[in-house]
């Protein structure tokens, strides 16, 4: 099984915690496929994925075509026995697909078909799911909807965000990898095709979605905030219009006695905010260019805080 010529195809975090966790196990990756290096940051330094950034540190072929469906020649070169991807972000066409000799694998975050699309685990957390998973399907051009031959499920715990779920979700896809990727290879496992009964496609996340929501009730707009932290961060406006990022917050209760995005208390015990439809209990929070702060910190350097209304 350890001869098997496998490529394998992501790119963030999530992705290059897998891919490295294969080669520690010995699976023969023969060569990566990943997106282009990305300007970040302040200073708009050109950096590369994840993803690139383990394969240089094990010496395996890395390749960054801007469209794979237009540059495909190489894969043609090295002969597959298997394309796998985990989060790789393009749609792959069929004339690709069939350069791998098994039928090709996608692993995806979510428990298929609940949350389709490029971003299930923010999804998961945004409405306030109690479980979630791995799913390892066949790789088909049609989005996250091939047969699936194994899946593995997770509780969402309370304390849970973005950051958090992703790494308890890349440790559950090694272990599924190293559990049923041995017996794929041995034609042990029965595909099953997916029901379309409640189906949600999980579109990926704007800049417009990192905009909090005032106009909700409590819970959700915790959940919002989950979803978000601990990257990109969830934000709401400040008088000056700069972005006030929020990274953990509470449920207080469900009265309504201030504005719509007033922060109607502020010492040192807690930050709350009114949203249309109760308050909640802001915890962590960061100004631009700031260190991120517990509420009490960011009450000691902001203590005329309270009244101020956040959009």
């Amino acid at each position: 099984m350890l001869d098997k010529k496998i490529v394998f195809l992501g790119t963030p975090y999530i992705s290059a915690y897998l891919l490295e966790s294969m080669i520690k196990s010995g699976f023969n990756i023969v060569a990566v496929i990943t997106q282009e290096d990305k300007r970040r940051g302040r200073k708009n330094i050109l950096t590369p994925s994840e993803v690139s950034n383990i394969a240089s540190k094990y010496n395996i072929p890395c390749y960054k075509p801007a469209k794979l469906n237009r540059e495909f020649d190489f894969l043609k070169e090295i002969k597959p026995d298997l394309l796998l991807t985990f989060a790789y972000g393009q749609i792959i066409s069929d004339e690709v697909l069939s350069l791998s000799k098994y039928k090709p694998l996608n692993l995806h975050a979510s428990l298929l078909p609940r949350f389709r699309g490029a971003s299930p685990i923010q999804y998961a957390l945004r409405y306030g799911d109690k479980k979630t998973g791995i799913c390892m399907m066949e790789m088909v051009k049609k989005l996250d909807a091939g047969d699936i031959y194994a899946s593995k499920e997770i509780d969402i715990n309370e304390d849970d965000n973005y950051t958090s779920l992703s790494l308890r979700l890349a440790n559950l896809a090694c272990d599924m990898v190293n559990e049923y990727l041995p017996l794929y290879f041995e034609n042990k496992l029965v595909p099953q095709p997916q029901s379309e009964e409640g189906l949600i496609y999980a579109y990926m996340i704007s800049k417009e979605d990192e905009h909090l929501n005032l106009n909700q009730d409590p819970v959700s707009f915790v959940n919002q905030v989950r979803s978000l932290a601990e990257i990109p961060g969830g934000y709401l406006l400040l008088n000056d219009f700069s972005k006030l990022k929020i990274y953990k917050a509470s449920v207080k209760d469900y009265s309504t006695n201030g504005k719509i995005g007033e922060i109607i208390i502020a010492n040192k015990s807690e930050i709350v905010l009114q949203l249309e439809k109760g308050t909640v209990r802001l915890e962590i929070l960061q100004k631009p260019g700031k260190n991120k702060l517990t509420n009490k910190e960011f009450f000691n350097g902001n203590n005329n805080f309270q009244n101020e209304v956040l959009k």
